[in-house]
């Protein structure tokens, strides 16, 4: 196989979820090959560098092997080299109430929005 549709290889890579979610991110922009805007039927080649603003963030691969079929997790690694960039850290969370406790009173409100600082 020497080229393969874009978004068959991102469902195959496990990129996204289904073939029509990857349609749908070509489709509106959201993937690019050697940095250039690219539909869902352009031809993917080996050596390809793919950037996707994929449901877990950007996603930034270097193509090694094509597939048309969705793979195992472990095989679908196989196919791409990943140089994303390291993930945003997540704000951490504000301390949740004990389930059960009932609910908030005034002073326990009061120190949650001065916790948030509003």
């Amino acid at each position: 196989m020497d080229s393969l549709r874009v978004d068959r290889w991102l469902c195959a890579a496990r990129i996204f979820k289904s073939r029509s979610l990857a349609q749908k991110a070509c489709n509106a922009g959201h993937v690019r090959i050697n940095d250039r805007p690219v539909r869902a039927s352009h031809a993917l080649r080996a050596g390809d560098e793919v950037w996707a603003d994929a449901p877990r963030g950007l996603v930034v691969l270097l193509v090694l092997a094509l597939a048309d079929k969705r793979q195992s997790p472990a095989k679908a690694r196989e196919l791409y080299e990943d140089r994303s960039p390291p993930p945003v850290p997540r704000e951490p969370s504000p301390a949740l109430r004990a389930r059960g406790s009932g609910r908030p009173t005034k002073a326990d409100r009061r120190a949650l929005a001065r916790l948030r600082g509003e």
